[in-house]
């Protein structure tokens, strides 16, 4: 299924893509139509997977029948996020080809102030400074995202007003389904529920400026509008490999970052095992695996500016597109 969070006369519903992703089956009202009542399971998203195999077999069955009363036109309501409030969201740094080419472009601009570039990069590249530190290979690496600043598809990024870097990170994340504690990798698989497309919007002079401190990030990634999630959550029965999903990004159309999600040095289940070491696990919560190798415009030397429309696609999840506007002084 292709799980979806839409707004309708300022009300949040739930729904399932249908029709080649062109129409919405509002599972609530396809329920009540079938059934002759309610049910709390189709409340919101985080209902739904709070209600686990019950709510997926419902809805399934929904969909097989959906009544037309209860069907939409994906053009006559406004998408949200589909998980608009997440119990918890983190995001990893699992690709190696970014954690090394993001390194690079840092130093790089590092060098260009000396005298000499080329053999600055040589004594960064002799002393280990390009190469991601052994804790990065070690265990996987996440900060936690603020939950409550999450937009949707065709939602405006509001350019923050105190960077002049402004960045996007094409990233594949997944979504809990279960609750769990000190869960192993080879049982972890089982508590994902889905996956979606990440935006992490990020300020990148805020970002390395704020990092040097030995904390963070912190407002180089907290600001409005600076989680992006959609268009749907594609359930795990829908893709029978998440790590061959071809993954690219559009800066005004031109591509820039094109990458595979099977490229990543920690696997979805190890984050999952990581995380739940003596902490618990709760359905709906987001993971964000991290940046492609070259995912980002940081790396490309390519940032958003306002006007600018970015666009991530991954293979069967979708596209998300949304456009930057000026932000509140």
């Amino acid at each position: 299924m292709r799980l979806v969070t839409y707004s309708t006369a300022g009300e949040d519903r739930v729904g399932a893509f249908i029709d080649d992703d062109t129409r919405i089956l509002d599972l609530a009202a396809a329920y009540a139509a079938v059934n002759g009542g309610e049910t709390k399971m189709f409340a919101s998203m985080i209902a739904l997977i709070d209600a686990e195999g019950a709510a997926l077999t419902a809805a399934q069955t929904l969909i097989d029948v959906a009544p037309a009363e209860a069907v939409l036109d994906k053009n006559a309501v406004r998408l949200r996020a589909p998980l608009p409030r997440p119990r918890q969201m983190r995001d990893f740094m699992a690709y190696e080809g970014h954690a090394r080419g993001a390194r690079e472009v840092h130093f790089r601009k590092s060098a260009a102030k000396k005298d000499d570039p080329e053999a600055a990069m040589e004594t960064y590249g002799a002393r280990g400074q390009l190469d991601p530190p052994p804790v990065w290979f070690q265990q996987p690496v996440y900060f936690k995202c603020n939950r409550l600043n999450v937009i949707g598809p065709g939602e405006y990024i509001e350019y923050p007003s105190a960077t002049d870097e402004l960045d996007y990170e094409l990233e594949i994340a997944f979504v809990t389904g279960r609750k769990g504690k000190n869960i192993a990798e080879a049982e972890a698989r089982d508590f994902i529920f889905g996956y979606t497309i990440y935006n992490d919007v990020s300020a990148r002079d805020i970002q390395i400026n704020e990092m040097r401190g030995q904390l963070g990030p912190a407002k180089g990634k907290d600001f409005d509008t600076g989680n992006i999630l959609g268009p749907c959550i594609v359930t795990v029965d829908e893709i029978p490999d998440p790590y061959d999903l071809d993954m690219r990004a559009r800066l005004n159309g031109e591509e820039l970052s094109r990458g595979r999600s099977g490229d990543l040095y920690h696997s979805f289940e190890r984050m999952i095992e990581h995380v739940s070491r003596d902490e618990t696990v709760w359905p709906g919560e987001v993971f964000g695996a991290g940046t492609i190798g070259g995912g980002s415009g940081h790396e490309h030397d390519q940032l958003m500016q306002v006007g600018d429309t970015i666009e991530l696609e991954i293979e069967k999840l979708g596209v998300l597109r949304n456009t930057v506007v000026a932000g509140d002084e």
